[in-house]
């Protein structure tokens, strides 16, 4: 018995047709600025229940309702939730300004070293 992989031809010249990357800082910025007002508006509203989430569920508890527990089990799940949330908004933001600063300085290094062997020309 064999295993055999379906896949596409690929394109002549080895690139993947009109494939390009490209990075536009404009995009990035917009993108880890809405992670960033998205962790910013889930950090203030994210927690406005909790406190009396948290003396229903003591109170229901206390008097015996099964009701508190499943509450206080709903608490914890959305704080779980919660603060997954938050650190994925978070990571997205810090990764795309760490990106897009990135880039520039590439941009930079690259733009030099065009500059500098266009100099190199004029002196042999």
């Amino acid at each position: 018995m064999s295993t055999r992989l379906n896949q596409v031809a690929p394109e002549p010249g080895g690139g993947g047709g009109n494939a390009d990357l490209s990075v536009d800082q404009d995009k990035l910025g917009a993108i880890g600025t809405a992670a960033y007002g998205l962790h910013g508006r889930l950090v203030k509203d994210g927690n406005h229940a909790r406190t009396t989430t948290t003396e229903a569920a003591t109170g229901m508890s206390s008097h015996g309702f099964r009701t508190g527990a499943a509450m206080s089990t709903v608490q914890e799940t959305w704080n779980s939730q919660l603060n997954t949330l938050l650190d994925a908004c978070a990571n997205i933001s810090n990764h795309l300004d760490y990106s897009a600063a990135s880039h520039a300085r590439e941009e930079a290094d690259i733009q030099a070293a065009l500059t500098a062997s266009k100099i190199n020309e004029y002196f042999t």
